[in-house]
């Protein structure tokens, strides 16, 4: 008898996706939980408002499982997720600032503001003391980022993704990206890029309790019972 080759990644997506369509609760579940903190980090860098990007995070995934015959698998299903996360962000931006384009915003165009996260119940694993005092700079400091250059910090140092992807998402050219991400890591230098450390990646949580809310209500929404 032939072995049975491995399940690949690709494979597993495409599985899930399947199942979503098909309205599996636990496959809609596990690509929520998959992209949730991407979509609220992007989303966050756009609007720079905690309620607002969580509400963008949801008509997200609404429009997504909604629409989902229509996602071809062009591109990966978090590509696809966080190009339509943006446009929705881009969209609260506009209907408030008409005209407003992503790439177009001048350096300084929005206001910092500092980012009030709900703190952590007590005993909650996510966050500790040190952390949040941390995180509150850092976050504060990319805050004040001018839009262009802190949409690429985020996609490309908080998130992770690789030159390419981020290119695409953006809708740049990989140079272009290249060229924001060394101007944004030259802005934060100076106030803040010796504390990032280990605790850049718990800047901007979207886990716990914020998480499989926003997740049941999602499904709520698409008459998925739980």
């Amino acid at each position: 008898m032939q072995a049975t080759a491995p399940k690949t990644a690709t494979a597993t997506a495409a599985d899930l996706v399947a199942r979503a369509r098909a309205r599996d609760e636990a496959a809609i579940r596990a690509i929520m939980q998959a992209n949730n903190r991407r979509l609220y980090r992007l989303a966050r860098g756009i609007l720079r408002n905690d309620s607002e990007a969580e509400d963008v995070v949801q008509e997200t995934y609404v429009l997504a499982f909604t629409h989902l015959d229509s996602f071809n698998g062009d591109s990966s299903l978090s590509t696809w997720l966080s190009r339509i996360a943006i446009n929705e962000a881009l969209g609260r931006l506009r209907r408030e600032r008409p005209g407003v384009e992503l790439s177009s915003l001048p350096p300084g165009a929005l206001e910092a503001q500092i980012i009030q996260f709900p703190l952590a119940a007590p005993l909650d694993p996510e966050k500790t003391m040190a952390q949040r005092e941390i995180q509150h700079v850092v976050e504060h400091a990319i805050d004040d980022l001018p839009e262009p250059f802190r949409l690429v910090f985020i996609t490309r140092v908080l998130e992770g993704m690789n030159v390419e992807e981020t290119a695409e998402i953006l809708g740049l050219k990989p140079e272009t990206v290249k060229t924001r991400l060394h101007r944004a890591r030259t802005m934060l230098r100076n106030n803040v890029e010796k504390k990032i450390g280990p605790v850049v990646m718990e800047a901007f949580p979207f886990a716990g309790r914020r998480c499989e809310r926003l997740t049941d209500t999602v499904l709520k929404q698409l008459g998925i019972p739980k």
